[in-house]
């Protein structure tokens, strides 16, 4: 199941039906779990720990240190879940110890040719990052996000459950739980209704998480004041709270 080319080091736990293509490093600290196909040109670096199932396609950068300058080469590592799929020339970097000391991978996410994970990012489950999307350090994002292409993210940021990015979107500030950002820099746009159909959410839901992105966005409140009406009218629908949960844990103020 590795191929004669490729350079696996005696220090790397990979299980026994793991796939290794001509011409990839794998070096020591990197576990990989069962069912998981890496393709040729690939390097990854550990410390790591690799899930099972997952696919990563050729010419891929997967646990390398960052190139943060506060960077001393600290035993910091990369922890990817299980399902994923990593296409071509995607880089994901180790964490820090000025954070978590790791960056994070949940389970079922696409991460499409040329995107950027940097350190210290933690990815939720069923998040699409589209061609050429980057993300800089520290930066969150929640479960069923979708970043398009070349999509930018600031360190730090935090990106809600549920949202989307339209392409080439500059993201600064947190994105809310279900909502639609664009531009240059991202403004907030809508709620994202189709990706909520398709994932089964109610008109129901719809409905009222539209109420609530005209109460934040388009009656010229206060975020404190359209938050307490929030609160006040619709906080009995659960995805309304989330969404109001997820600007409350926003440090570095929302995307409007």
């Amino acid at each position: 199941m590795i191929h004669e080319q490729a350079i696996v080091d005696p220090g790397a736990k990979l299980a026994a039906d793991v796939r290794v293509g001509p011409w990839t490093y794998i070096g020591p600290g990197v576990e990989i779990g069962p069912g998981t196909i890496v393709e040729s040109h690939v390097v990854i670096k550990g410390p790591t720990v690799i899930g099972a199932n997952n696919h990563i396609y050729q010419f891929s950068t997967v646990g390398e240190a960052t190139p943060d300058l506060k960077y001393r080469d600290e035993p910091t590592r990369l922890v990817i879940g299980d399902h994923n799929v990593i296409r071509e020339n995607v880089t994901i970097h180790r964490g820090t110890v000025q954070d978590r000391a790791e960056t994070t991978i949940g389970n079922h996410n696409l991460i499409m040719a040329y995107v950027h994970i940097g350190h210290d990012c933690v990815l939720g489950d069923h998040i699409i990052m589209v061609n050429n999307a980057a993300l800089a350090g520290h930066v969150h994002v929640g479960d069923w996000a979708i970043l398009s292409g070349y999509t930018l993210v600031h360190q730090f940021c935090k990106i809600g459950a549920h949202s989307f990015s339209g392409m080439a979107t500059g993201i600064g500030k947190d994105v809310p739980a279900f909502v639609t950002v664009s531009g240059q820099p991202a403004e907030a746009k809508t709620i994202n209704v189709e990706g909520l159909r398709r994932r089964g959410f109610s008109n129901e839901t719809l409905s009222q998480l539209r109420r609530a992105f005209k109460i934040i966005y388009r009656q010229g409140l206060t975020l404190e004041l359209a938050l307490q009406r929030l609160e006040t009218m619709l906080r009995d629908t659960p995805e309304v709270q989330m969404l109001i949960d997820s600007i409350r844990a926003s440090e570095r103020g929302i995307v409007r």
